[in-house]
């Protein structure tokens, strides 16, 4: 009987095992797979933060216009005593200063450009008026009058028109009767003296800047400089005439 019971036994025990078996076979492979399903769940990555950028449009930025002078959002600048009598004094200058230019003539706009110099450095009105009575007018041996005339006869009419004196009609009879003088003494109206035919030959009328007018052969009455490099290899000095004065208008 005993022997029956024992074997019956045995069977049960191996049925009982086998089901734990599976179980924890099942359980086993659960849990793997549950592992696995989270192994391919998107991975996280802490302490990072994004900073979105901005973008700004340049064309809507508008600079405020700088204001050099004058009254700015609510500020006034008040000009002071200093700044003030400043401004008056220039402006006391260049009323002046037109005033001046108003008074200007054509024959002094002429001779500033011939001499190249400015008005205020021109000689009086007298002895530029003088002059340009003659200027263009053609050379002639001997002439005094505007059909023609020669260096002496030019300043011998000059002369008398500006200063009232009447020169001898030769060219060496004026050098010798003239104070001589330094070249760099030189003023307005004084005689320059050159040496064109032999001794003293030709004679013209300092005007300024280093120029003086005179009849030439060629062109008649014109304005030369002294420095040019003819005049200058034939100049032989300078003289004045002391009692000279200019003739009122």
């Amino acid at each position: 009987m005993v022997k029956k019971i024992l074997p019956a036994i045995a069977f049960i025990v191996l049925l009982s095992s086998c089901n734990t078996f599976k179980q924890l076979s099942f359980t086993n492979n659960r849990q793997a797979t549950s592992q696995a399903s989270v192994s391919h769940q998107a991975k996280f990555i802490d302490d990072i933060s994004v900073t979105p950028q901005i973008t700004v449009d340049k064309t809507a930025v508008k600079p405020e216009p700088t204001v050099k002078s004058g009254t700015t959002r609510g500020m006034s600048f008040t000009e002071t005593p200093a700044e003030k009598q400043e401004e008056n004094k220039i402006s006391e200058l260049l009323a002046a200063r037109i005033a001046e230019v108003e008074m200007v003539t054509q024959v002094q706009l002429k001779y500033a450009a011939l001499l190249n110099t400015q008005v205020e450095s021109l000689p009086c009105k007298a002895l530029l008026e003088s002059v340009d009575e003659w200027y263009g007018v053609r050379y002639r041996k001997g002439g005094n009058t505007k059909t023609g005339i020669d260096c002496s006869g030019f300043t011998e009419a000059v002369y008398a028109s500006a200063y009232g004196i009447m020169l001898p009609p030769v060219s060496r009879e004026q050098y010798r009767i003239s104070t001589k003088i330094s070249t760099t003494d030189l003023q307005e109206g004084d005689l320059v003296f050159f040496n064109t035919t032999g001794g003293i030959s030709h004679v013209g009328i300092y005007l300024g800047n280093n120029k003086f007018i005179h009849a030439t052969v060629s062109r008649g009455v014109m304005v030369n400089g002294l420095f040019e490099p003819y005049y200058l290899k034939r100049y032989l000095g300078a003289g004045r005439i002391e009692s000279k004065q200019t003739v009122s208008n």
